[in-house]
Parts: structure tokens; sequence; C-alpha cells
């Protein structure tokens, strides 16, 4: 007979030796992700110390696009004393961040900044339309139960940007500098601020309790706040259209071609941005000649679909002439289409925002309405904090700032990825069903199109009507193949629908967070309190 005190003994000794082998293991893998977290950080010996005069400020903001001056407006009306650091002050000139939707509006309106529209010759959107092998149909914003000052809004990204600075620089208690920030200064574990050069070439240091980086797609100091895992599943090429007339006015204009979407939408009361979306991260070359003849050669031609009797049906012939002569001007820009889930560290002392935090493709116009959703989300944890300079602390409370930011960014980010996917022409016949599928779906009206282009617009962050929308196009696809007779080829094609279908939209949602994702309310960080002051 085994001794029960023997044997009590040996099954200790094992789980103790798997204790201590987890603990090890453990220490090793924090000590490798700090070390990976390191980059781009300065370690500060004793007492952070500020060169400038700004040594009072309460928080630091790097960049000032988009998300931080709004952030830096925000935080200085709420009695904050801010510091801005932005690279390059002149105004901006991107071909990207021109269309801000309806659910982005409405933040701006709630952040106090709905007249930096105005006076820029911004455009009201109202909706898209969509072109398909000479067919379309045209996709309103559910807008019936809002002000009728509530639309979309679509504009020079530079002016918009400008006017937000103003804004924020009108403040006595917010700054803006010029000035390179080259790392994050680190004492005891915290970030402490930023060291930077100044437009001059100096070197100097600036010290807050709270920094928040907002620097952009092209972020410098994301890998010491974040894991990145940057895809660029495709490139932008930018034209502008002079004085020529839309189908459908104050619309964005969307036209499925091959091998992927054109984009048409007014920047100003003459000027409409078409963006020709280009599979790939390499593009024709500018230089030799090769991006114009691919414009004129491969894109072109699809904005004049005829039909029997050679009337075009894709789109009037003004805009394919005005195309042309865009093309002939050669002003010809391109931009990298970025997407990354966010997946930060949460750190002591800083706070990633923004691009530099969070990106999906474009196509969908959403990454304002993000980002100045993130900003409320943010704003209303701070604002009963009277003391940010208890950095562990701070940030704990702050790790509900991921989690509540969860239903608008995934919806918004999930229906970007994927529907870019479902735009996209593919040889596969399976992939072809399912983009007839979603055109016609859309094309359907009622609920069909209010549902999809509520999420679109951010007037309903509801990831699993997301969801229920995307498999419900691929339902309607799979009973257009079996109907009214099914064969051995279109089942098989159905089932292949179906697997591409998921295959395309759940690793989003994985990349997203399931739990964050649909159970926000599971997530112990949901139920954070402020910490005593």
């Amino acid at each position: 007979m085994v001794d029960p005190y023997a044997l009590g003994w040996i099954i200790c000794s094992v789980l103790s030796l798997v204790a201590l082998y987890n603990l090890v293991f453990t220490r090793k893998n924090c000590t490798a992700s700090s070390e990976a977290a390191t980059e781009n950080i300065t370690t500060a010996t004793g007492e952070c110390r500020s060169l400038n005069r700004d040594g009072d400020a309460e928080v630091i903001i790097v960049g000032a696009g988009v998300a931080g001056s709004a952030l830096a407006h925000t935080l200085g009306k709420d009695g904050r004393r801010v510091l801005v650091i932005e690279r390059d002050l002149s105004e901006p000139d991107r071909i990207v961040g021109e269309l801000l939707q309806p659910g982005g509006y409405l933040k701006l309106i709630e952040l106090g900044l709905e007249d930096c529209v105005e006076e820029i010759d911004a455009q009201q959107v109202f909706g898209y339309a969509l072109f398909k092998d000479g067919k379309h149909t045209r996709l309103s914003y559910p807008l019936d139960k809002f002000h009728s000052d509530i639309a979309g809004r679509s504009f020079h990204n530079g002016r918009f940007i400008q006017r937000m600075r103003e804004k924020a620089a009108s403040l006595t208690n917010v700054r803006l500098e010029q000035g390179t920030v080259t790392s994050l200064l680190e004492e005891k574990g915290a970030i402490k601020g930023v060291q930077y050069k100044t437009k001059d070439g100096q070197e100097l240091s600036a010290c807050a309790p709270l920094t928040i980086v907002c620097d952009g797609c092209f972020s410098n100091l994301r890998r010491s706040l974040c894991n990145p895992k940057v895809d660029v599943p495709s490139c932008f090429v930018g034209l502008v259209l002079e004085n020529c007339q839309l189908p459908y006015a104050n619309h964005g204009h969307v036209i499925l071609g091959d091998p992927s979407p054109i984009l048409c939408y007014p920047i100003s009361s003459t000027e409409v941005r078409c963006l020709v979306d280009v599979p790939g991260q390499k593009v024709p070359s500018i230089s030799n000649g090769e991006m114009a003849r691919y414009l004129k050669t491969v894109v072109a031609p699809q904005l004049r679909v005829l039909d029997d009797m050679g009337q075009i049906l894709q789109v009037p012939p003004e805009i394919y002439d005005a195309f042309i002569a865009a093309v002939d001007k050669g002003n010809i820009r391109t931009m990298p289409n970025r997407s990354m889930p966010a997946a930060p560290y949460p750190t002591p002392g800083a706070l990633l925002m923004g691009d530099a935090f969070n990106m999906r493709h474009p196509l969908t116009g959403g990454g304002m309405t993000v980002a100045l959703s993130d900003i409320v989300v943010l704003r209303n944890l701070l604002k009963p904090l009277r003391d940010l300079n208890d950095a562990p602390k701070l940030c704990k409370y702050l790790e509900s700032f991921y989690t509540l930011r969860k239903p608008v960014a995934s919806t918004i980010n999930t229906l970007a990825g994927a529907l870019y996917k479902v735009f996209c022409a593919s040889p596969d016949p399976a992939r072809k069903e399912m983009r007839q599928a979603c055109f016609d779906y859309l094309s359907l009206g009622g609920l069909f199109s209010q549902g999809p282009v509520s999420l679109l617009s951010g007037l309903n962050p509801r990831p699993l009507s997301l969801v229920l929308h995307f498999f419900a196009v691929a339902i309607y696809g799979v009973g257009r193949l079996l109907l009214p007779f099914p064969s051995p080829k279109r089942i098989w094609i159905g089932v292949r629908l179906i697997t591409s279908a998921s295959g395309i939209i759940l690793p989003i949602i994985k990349a997203e967070g399931v739990r964050q994702m649909f159970f926000p309310a599971t997530v112990p960080a949901y139920y954070r309190t402020p910490p005593a002051a």
C-alpha cells in the first residue's frame, strides 16, 4: 500500500517545480517584452527636468494632425495645460483624411469643433453612389431623425487641420511648438516626457505627467508603446478633377473596377478628389510616365462602360474628360493604405492615439470618425481627475479606454477591411459571387441598404449588426446560386462563398479581439473607477 504522506510529498514537489518553471519563464518573457518596448525611449537619470518654459504642462501631445489638434483643444477646454509638439506646422497636403462621416461630425459637435468645417469650402455628403458593370445604386445616410445640418463633410485635409490648430492655439493654456520628437523620456519605469529638436536644430526636453503620442501613420514612437502589425494591402493614387459634376451631387462615388475600387467625392465647390486603388505595395512609376499610361489604359476605360447602343452607363462623359485632363496635368500623388489593429502596451505616463495607434483601410473614410470618438472617450475618462501625477494608478485606470473605444472602432475597422476585400475583383468564382451579391444586396434598399450604411457612417456602431449583415450578404449570394435549380457546381460555389466570407471577416474580428468587441462588459477594465485624488 502506498504511503499517503509520501504520495502527498511527491505531488507537492511536482507542483512546486511546475510553479517555479512558470515563474522563471514568465519573468524571461516579461524581460524580453520590456526590452522590445524600449525602442525610442531615453532613460533619464535622477529627476526629469524640462529645458523649456512649459515645464508645468500637464499633458504633452506629439503631433498636431486631426487627432492631436482636436485632443489639444478638448483637453485645453477642460482646463488642462497642454504642450503640442508638431514636426511641421505649415498646412499639410494629403490625399486622404478628406471625408468625415456623419458619426464623426456628431463627435466634432460633441467636442465643440463643428466650426472647423466652416470657411474651408467643405461640402456636405449625404451618402454614396455605387457603380458596377454599368449598373448603379444610391445609398443614402439614415439622417431622418437628425437636424438638417447633420451629414458627412468632405474637404481639403490641410485646411481642416489648420482650422483645428488655430482653434487649439486660441486657448491660453495650449501651446503649439514646431519640433521633431526623437524619443520618449523614461524615469523609474514611467514615461516622463519627450526629447525633441526644434526647427532651429536645438535639442530640448519637455516633461509632463501624461504624454499622448498622435504622430500619425508613419509614427517613429509607436514601437515603444504597442505591438505594431502594419499591413499595406494597397496604395491610393490621387488626382483632383476640376470643374466637373458628379452623377449624384453631395455623394461619394464608388466604382467597382478591376482590379479594385475607384473613389470620387467633392473636396470643394469646384474640385473632386479621385482615388484609384492599386493592390499591393508597388505602384507604377510616376517619373517615367508608367503611372499616366496605367491610368489612361487600365483605369479610364472603366469609367466609360457602354451598353449595346453605345450609350455611356457608368459615369457622365465629363467625368472621363476631367479624369484624362487631370492625368495630363501631371499632379498625381500616391499614398500607401495601411491597416493596423490596436495592440497597446499599457505604459505608465504615456498613451497612443490616432493613426499611430490604430489604422484601417481608408476605403470607407472612417479614420477621423474613430479618432474623434476616441477623443470623446478619453476626455470623459480624464474629466474627473484633478491630478495626473500618479502614473501607475493613471495607467491602470486608462486601461478602460481600450475597452470603451471598441464598439465604434471595431465596427468601423472591421467593415473597412471586409468591404475592401469584397469590393476587389478576383478570378475566384466564389469571390465574384460575393462581390455581385454585395452590390445586389445593397441595391435592394430599405433595411438592406440602411443597415450597412448606418454602420459605415458611424451612426450605428454595433459589431453584432455588422456581422449579421455581412453573413446575410453571403447567404443572399448562396440563395441566388441555388435558385431556381441547384447544380453540383453551384452548390460547391455556394459552400466556397460561405467559407470565403468567413475567411474575410473572422481574422479581422480576431485581430480586434472577440471579447472586447462583442462582450466588453465582461472585461475587468470596463469597470475601472477614477483613482482617488
